[in-house]
Protein backbone atom coordinates (compact mmCIF):
# COMPACT_ATOMS: atom_id res chain seq x y z
CA UNK A 1 0.00 0.00 0.00
CA UNK A 2 0.84 3.26 -0.48
CA UNK A 3 2.31 5.62 2.52
CA UNK A 4 -0.12 8.20 3.85
CA UNK A 5 0.20 11.82 4.29
CA UNK A 6 -1.02 11.51 7.29
CA UNK A 7 1.84 11.99 10.24
CA UNK A 8 -0.39 10.11 13.15
CA UNK A 9 -2.82 8.08 13.64
CA UNK A 10 -5.84 8.86 15.81
CA UNK A 11 -8.30 6.21 16.66
CA UNK A 12 -11.28 6.43 18.32
CA UNK A 13 -12.29 3.32 20.51
CA UNK A 14 -15.90 3.15 21.35
CA UNK A 15 -18.57 -0.16 22.58
CA UNK A 16 -20.30 -0.57 19.36
CA UNK A 17 -23.92 -1.59 19.25
CA UNK A 18 -26.16 -3.18 16.99
CA UNK A 19 -28.38 -0.02 15.64
CA UNK A 20 -26.53 1.21 12.92
CA UNK A 21 -27.69 4.67 13.83
CA UNK A 22 -24.94 4.58 17.06
CA UNK A 23 -21.44 5.02 15.13
CA UNK A 24 -23.29 8.75 14.13
CA UNK A 25 -21.86 10.60 16.85
CA UNK A 26 -18.79 8.98 17.22
CA UNK A 27 -18.23 9.16 13.31
CA UNK A 28 -18.88 13.03 13.89
CA UNK A 29 -16.43 13.57 16.47
CA UNK A 30 -13.84 11.64 13.72
CA UNK A 31 -14.96 13.84 11.37
CA UNK A 32 -14.41 17.16 13.42
CA UNK A 33 -10.99 15.60 14.88
CA UNK A 34 -9.92 15.67 11.04
CA UNK A 35 -10.81 19.30 10.21
CA UNK A 36 -9.20 20.01 13.00
CA UNK A 37 -5.86 18.43 12.49
CA UNK A 38 -5.56 17.52 9.06
CA UNK A 39 -2.11 16.13 9.54
CA UNK A 40 -3.53 13.25 11.76
CA UNK A 41 -5.71 10.15 10.12
CA UNK A 42 -8.79 9.70 12.23
CA UNK A 43 -11.07 6.70 12.65
CA UNK A 44 -13.58 4.66 14.88
CA UNK A 45 -13.13 1.58 15.72
CA UNK A 46 -15.26 -1.16 17.88
CA UNK A 47 -14.85 -3.06 20.45
CA UNK A 48 -18.16 -5.14 19.72
CA UNK A 49 -21.43 -5.69 17.41
CA UNK A 50 -19.88 -2.95 14.67
CA UNK A 51 -17.07 -3.15 12.26
CA UNK A 52 -13.91 -2.14 12.15
CA UNK A 53 -12.65 -3.70 15.37
CA UNK A 54 -9.10 -1.86 16.89
CA UNK A 55 -7.35 -4.49 15.13
CA UNK A 56 -8.00 -3.54 11.88
CA UNK A 57 -8.01 -0.29 12.27
CA UNK A 58 -4.77 -0.47 13.15
CA UNK A 59 -3.60 -2.78 10.95
CA UNK A 60 -4.88 -0.51 8.16
CA UNK A 61 -3.06 2.45 9.69
CA UNK A 62 0.12 0.62 10.18
CA UNK A 63 -0.15 -0.57 6.04
CA UNK A 64 -0.17 3.26 5.49
CA UNK A 65 3.22 3.82 6.74
CA UNK A 66 1.76 5.43 10.82
CA UNK A 67 4.19 5.24 12.69
CA UNK A 68 2.70 7.10 15.99
CA UNK A 69 -1.12 5.76 16.64
CA UNK A 70 -2.89 7.26 19.68
CA UNK A 71 -6.18 4.99 20.35
CA UNK A 72 -8.63 7.48 22.48
CA UNK A 73 -11.60 5.12 24.86
CA UNK A 74 -14.89 7.26 23.79
CA UNK A 75 -16.35 5.36 27.51
CA UNK A 76 -18.16 8.03 29.80
CA UNK A 77 -17.46 5.35 32.70
CA UNK A 78 -14.11 3.12 32.64
CA UNK A 79 -15.61 -0.26 33.24
CA UNK A 80 -14.67 -3.72 32.00
CA UNK A 81 -14.06 -2.84 28.54
CA UNK A 82 -11.63 0.12 29.18
CA UNK A 83 -10.20 -1.84 32.53
CA UNK A 84 -9.63 -5.34 30.81
CA UNK A 85 -10.35 -5.82 27.57
CA UNK A 86 -8.90 -2.71 25.48
CA UNK A 87 -5.38 -3.67 27.14
CA UNK A 88 -5.44 -6.82 26.20
CA UNK A 89 -6.27 -6.10 22.63
CA UNK A 90 -3.16 -2.96 23.16
CA UNK A 91 -0.86 -5.86 24.38
CA UNK A 92 -1.67 -7.98 21.23
CA UNK A 93 -1.25 -5.07 19.16
CA UNK A 94 1.98 -3.85 20.55
CA UNK A 95 3.13 -7.63 20.35
CA UNK A 96 1.92 -7.91 16.54
CA UNK A 97 3.96 -4.34 15.78
CA UNK A 98 6.35 -3.96 17.78
CA UNK A 99 8.19 -0.89 15.34
CA UNK A 100 4.26 1.21 16.17
CA UNK A 101 4.03 3.42 18.97
CA UNK A 102 0.49 2.88 20.31
CA UNK A 103 -0.43 5.99 22.80
CA UNK A 104 -3.31 4.53 24.62
CA UNK A 105 -5.24 7.89 26.58
CA UNK A 106 -7.39 7.64 29.48
CA UNK A 107 -11.09 7.13 28.95
CA UNK A 108 -13.09 10.37 27.57
CA UNK A 109 -14.74 10.07 30.34
CA UNK A 110 -12.34 11.34 33.01
CA UNK A 111 -11.28 14.44 31.08
CA UNK A 112 -12.23 17.38 32.93
CA UNK A 113 -13.08 19.53 30.19
CA UNK A 114 -15.90 17.10 29.01
CA UNK A 115 -16.91 16.55 32.88
CA UNK A 116 -17.70 20.59 32.52
CA UNK A 117 -19.14 20.37 29.59
CA UNK A 118 -21.53 17.83 30.03
CA UNK A 119 -22.74 19.53 33.10
CA UNK A 120 -22.97 22.92 31.14
CA UNK A 121 -25.24 20.71 28.71
CA UNK A 122 -27.26 19.50 31.40
CA UNK A 123 -27.62 22.75 33.45
CA UNK A 124 -28.39 24.57 29.76
CA UNK A 125 -31.75 25.98 29.11
CA UNK A 126 -34.27 23.47 27.19
CA UNK A 127 -34.09 24.56 23.39
CA UNK A 128 -30.55 25.79 24.05
CA UNK A 129 -28.37 22.46 22.54
CA UNK A 130 -26.81 22.78 19.14
CA UNK A 131 -26.78 19.79 16.95
CA UNK A 132 -23.66 18.44 14.87
CA UNK A 133 -25.00 19.50 11.57
CA UNK A 134 -24.65 23.29 12.93
CA UNK A 135 -21.66 24.76 11.95
CA UNK A 136 -19.05 25.29 14.58
CA UNK A 137 -15.99 27.43 14.65
CA UNK A 138 -12.53 25.32 14.81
Amino acid sequence: MQATTAQRGLILFAHGSRDPQWRAPMEAVAARAAALDPQAQVACAYLELMEPDLPACAATMVAQGLQHITIVPMFLGVGRHAREDLPLILAGLTQQYPQIRFELRPAIGEDERVVDMLARIALSPAGAHRTSSEPQSP
